[in-house]
């Protein structure tokens, strides 16, 4: 277990407010978005950006309000007053990032980077939080999203496990589950090395996945989407904790709507994790709303079976 700092009160783990987990979750209540797209200077505008932007969710990360991911210097009495702020809206915290480089090359780095991210993960059903996303990391020492060609080593997977060992520690003393995203620059670069990691690590392990579909493509493979996103999908879909909605452009990334992706198929996929939390990303602050209503516009078309 994490030793909390001074100011941490003790935690009681609750389950979030709202329907059972064998009842329907109405589309409009999975729907949320990154709170850094609204950076502020409280929790409270935040949320108040969330919520004028029609999301009954939020992915937290502490950089939204300019303080550090793995909030070392954050007490526990500010994390449910973050909680507070968006509740107080109607609002829900699914989810909290923990993200730093998981195999960062040099050990003291990473380890300084662990004790953190254990006390957060410690700290996160304060935010009513239940999952706590990492990144897999890179061997590149000054972007954890940026590739490297020692990714695939074989040291870099056995410091990824390490890593993990401590982190799902204090994750099943804490009651939450961490979620890992396939991304093309990181150890874990697609859904065949989530699967591999899954197995290896065991289903009674609190880790599962964090499913973007646009991470699994680039514009040289978005033409074959379906095929993709389907055999991705069949890998992973009893893991998936957490799905994020963004879209491949020609340079990257871009919010849904402006960019390659089949929405209406994506929708249709995850429609079959019952509950499972849609965050979006990449979103510019005015154009939030507009992804919102678009997404629920694709979701009511693919239930019809309307397509694009």
């Amino acid at each position: 277990m994490a030793e909390l700092e001074d100011g941490d009160p003790a935690i009681a783990r609750a389950p979030l407010d709202g329907a059972a987990q064998d009842e329907p979750v109405a589309f409009e209540a999975r729907l949320g978005i990154f709170a850094r797209t609204f950076r502020r200077q409280s929790a409270a505008q935040v949320a108040t950006a969330v919520a004028e932007a029609g999301y009954s969710l939020a992915h937290w990360n502490f950089a939204a309000i300019g303080l550090s991911t793995l909030a070392d210097e954050v007490n526990g009495s500010q994390f449910t007053e973050v909680r507070d702020a968006f509740r107080a809206y109607g609002l829900q915290i699914p989810s909290v990032s923990a993200t730093f480089n998981a195999v960062h090359p040099d050990p003291a780095t990473r380890q300084s980077a662990v004790r953190k991210a254990v006390r957060l993960v410690a700290l996160a059903p304060l935010l009513g939080a239940e999952v706590v996303t990492l990144c897999s990391g890179t061997r590149d020492p000054d972007d954890m999203w940026h590739a490297h060609p020692d990714n695939g080593s074989r040291d870099a997977w056995t410091d990824l496990r390490r890593t993990l060992d401590e982190l799902l520690e204090a994750a099943s003393a804490a009651g939450v589950r961490l979620g890992v995203e396939p991304e093309p620059g990181n150890v874990i670069a697609n859904a065949a090395l989530a699967a591999r990691l899954l197995h290896e690590i065991g289903d009674d392990a609190p880790l599962g996945i964090v499913f973007d579909p646009a991470n699994l493509l680039s514009p040289d493979t978005v033409g074959r989407q379906i095929e993709i996103l389907n055999q991705a999908f069949d890998l992973l879909q009893p893991h998936i904790l957490s799905a994020h909605a963004k879209d491949v452009v020609a340079g990257g990334y871009s919010a849904p709507g402006v960019g390659l992706m089949d929405y209406h198929h994506v929708l249709d996929l995850i429609e079959r994790v019952p509950g499972v939390p849609l965050i979006v990303q990449d979103a510019e602050p005015g154009d939030a709303a507009r992804v919102n209503i678009d997404l629920r516009r694709w979701h009511q078309e693919s239930r019809a079976g309307g397509g694009a």
